[in-house]
């Protein structure tokens, strides 16, 4: 039973719209609401006296922040918020989850949680479901929410199902670590931009006994078309009997759209933001206080509105405290924002109830993206646009971060989109590989070299992470006590590499002769004779058993979604086959069920490797169980949570299998010696369950 006792009153004609009432321990609440954000237990500029007079009935609080100061020792000692803000309403808390997103450079996903480094003072914390309840019950908010994996909304859908997954068993954890808490708990829907996810993460989610659910993973990237669709797709697989809330949004209009869609409850910081750039919303449109026409402007702010700026402060004032960078330029505006998102709340409702919202919605969808009309602002002459560097199909891609990579246009996909791309590629593919130890040589008489395949060379960030990695090694224990290294390069589209070559100063790692010989001659060898790097140009397919035998295999094509080819079973049955008789292994950036499933297939021993960007974990193959995965910190084999969690998977067959064979297959599949008590028959196409 709901810890709310949530009522739906009216859902209005022609429109999603819905009114409701819920109770809350700190009072009732109704809906349509906005919660402003008082991240750090307060909102900025605002009393919780001016709060209460603006009639807001809910406060979001962010767990991430209060756990780094002033931190649970404080919250229990003053009994929780309420008495240490001296707030007597209700407190929603954010779990943390968009702020360990928006951390991509500092911190680690893994399945138990986030280990992060702090703001403050560079300690590292780490939070994992339960931890974040536990410090949300220390907070005593009313509404909890359970910790996520937030991505970007236009990740891939390998990535994001990944994310997904994740997601709903902290979900799971969550909820048992409420225990007997009386606040509600939300869970939270992610998917990005994909139908089917966010499908099946309403369904998911909704079967748990949570107290409400909200929409995440929106607000972070999508258009607002996109925005408004997958909002409304939400809430068509969300019970009528709980409270929705679309996480971090947003703008007057979005709330009406949203709220259109069936959406009840929000909360963003623009209203106090934009109060702060001088930045007023009001029944005349959008205006900027800070423009000279206001200076001997003796108007109200806004002559519909009697929120105290309103009532008492000429645009003039305001004008002149804007200019000034007075802070309480920054409060009264902040005041007069809140009142009329407050007053747009309300306005909903009313006529929600009335069952007259469709013709509000028509109308106001008009007025709320209206600028100052009385005033319009001279506009300026059209900034020259600068188109992004392009070839081919591909062009370089400036991250939020300020790296630089390489997207394909005709996909989209884009080439180490979160972390820079020289990051990502030591991290994932040679720490993780152990390169530096593997090539420091062991035996004397060891020349036999060290063979890499680097499939998918892209714009060479892996390649060239290899290269820089054996040059580290060469120059800290001399040519004597290296291992000659053998770089073979798979590509068959060389514009990625020759894009970011030609635009070097934006891609450290290429400023290097190693790329550039490479794509003059299809070959580069270290003066030293110990690095020698090889192109092989075409497809991957037709290359496969003409190279030498790999050691170590850096497997980065683009998603399963865009080069399916490659990512199927009897693929990794032949590199298997290729393999040297010692054990090698493959290291992949993907997580996905479908292509764990098929190395396994392919006979190769599977693990969980480290996260990197927003993935939770990636994907590491042995071709023989006793390598590396026995070695004590080497990546975990999956077992059986893992094994349970592909029972219940969508992509638990390989494509295009009978309906009669699936039950021999799923056999089969478990009799893998990686889940076998014993060892069973291996699993590969030799086995009749072709995919």
């Amino acid at each position: 039973m709901s810890r709310l006792s949530f009522q739906l009153e009216k859902e209005s004609p022609g429109s999603k719209a819905r009114a409701a009432r819920f109770q809350t321990a700190h009072g009732e609440v109704r809906t349509p609401v906005f919660m402003p954000v008082g991240t750090q237990a307060t909102v900025k500029s605002m009393t919780v006296e001016s709060l209460k007079t603006l009639d807001t009935q809910v406060l979001l609080a962010n767990t991430y922040h209060l756990l780094l100061r002033p931190g649970p020792e404080v919250f229990k000692k003053f009994g929780g918020i309420h008495r240490f803000m001296n707030w007597d309403r209700a407190v929603l808390t954010d779990s943390g989850g968009f702020q360990i997103f928006s951390l991509s450079a500092n911190r680690v996903m893994r399945e138990d949680g986030a280990r992060f480094r702090s703001y403050l003072n560079g300690d590292i914390h780490f939070l994992s479901p339960e931890s974040s309840i536990a410090m949300q019950r220390a907070i005593g908010s009313d509404i909890m929410m359970v910790l996520d994996q937030c991505i970007a909304s236009t990740a891939s859908h390998e990535e994001t199902e990944a994310a997904m997954h994740l997601t709903h068993r902290w979900a799971e954890r969550s909820l048992h670590a409420r225990g007997d808490s009386p606040a509600a708990l939300f869970g939270i829907v992610q998917g990005a931009c994909h139908r089917d996810l966010r499908i099946r993460s309403a369904e998911f989610l909704r079967a748990l006994p949570f107290d409400g659910l909200a929409i995440g993973g929106l607000a972070v990237g999508e258009t607002h078309a996109e925005r408004y669709a997958f909002a409304d797709l939400t809430t068509d697989h969300l019970p009528k009997d709980l409270p929705r809330y679309l996480m971090g949004v947003g703008t007057p209009s979005d709330m009406l759209e949203s709220v259109h869609r069936g959406v009840d409850m929000f909360d963003c910081i623009i209203p106090t933001q934009l109060a702060q750039r001088g930045t007023a919303f009001t029944s005349h449109g959008r205006i900027h206080c800070g423009r000279a026409v206001y200076k001997f402007s003796d108007e109200p702010l806004d002559l519909r509105c009697d929120c105290h700026t309103c009532r008492h402060h000429p645009r003039a004032y305001l004008h002149h405290l804007v200019k000034a960078s007075e802070i309480l330029g920054w409060q009264l505006l902040a005041t007069h924002n809140l009142a009329f998102y407050q007053r747009l709340m309300a306005e909903m409702r009313a006529h929600i109830l009335r069952g007259e919202f469709l013709a509000y919605y028509e109308r106001q969808r008009l007025e709320l993206v209206r600028s100052d009309e009385a005033n319009p602002a001279v506009q300026p002459a059209p900034a020259r646009v600068r188109r992004a560097p392009q070839l081919g199909d591909y062009e370089i891609q400036v991250s939020p971060q300020g790296f630089s990579s390489i997207r394909q246009l005709s996909s989209g996909e884009v080439m180490h989109s979160v972390s820079a791309p020289a990051d990502e590629a030591n991290r994932l593919y040679v720490e993780q590989s152990r390169l530096a130890a593997r090539l420091r040589r062991r035996q004397a008489d060891d020349e036999q070299p060290l063979v890499v395949w680097d499939v998918g060379l892209g714009a060479a960030s892996n390649a060239m992470a290899a290269v820089h990695c054996a040059e580290r090694e060469l120059a800290a224990a001399g040519p004597a006590a290296l291992r000659p290294l053998q770089l073979v390069s798979f590509e068959r589209d060389l514009d990625p590499l020759t894009l970011a070559a030609g635009h070097a100063g934006r891609f450290p790692h290429l400023r290097h002769a190693a790329p550039h010989d490479l794509l003059r001659a299809g070959h580069w060898r270290h003066a030293a004779g110990l690095i020698d790097w090889r192109l092989r140009r075409g497809d991957f397919l037709d290359q496969l058993e003409s190279a030498p035998a790999p050691d170590l295999i850096y497997y980065d094509p683009f998603s399963s979604k865009t080069d399916t080819a490659l990512w199927h079973a009897d693929v990794f049955a032949r590199i298997h086959r290729h393999c040297r008789p010692g054990p090698a292994e493959l290291y992949t950036y993907s997580a996905g069920t479908a292509v764990r499933v098929a190395l396994l297939l392919a006979g190769f021993f599977v693990a969980e490797g480290i996260g990197t960007g927003p993935k939770a974990t990636t994907t590491v193959a042995f071709t023989a169980r006793d390598g590396r995965s026995n070695t004590p910190g080497s990546p975990r084999l999956l077992g059986a949570e893992w094994l349970a969690r592909w029972r219940r998977s969508d992509s638990k067959y390989p494509p295009g299998l009978d309906e009669s064979k699936k039950a021999a297959f799923e056999q089969c599949f478990e009799a893998h010696p990686q889940f076998a008590s014993s060892a069973g028959p291996r699993v590969g196409p030799a086995d009749g369950i072709k995919p």
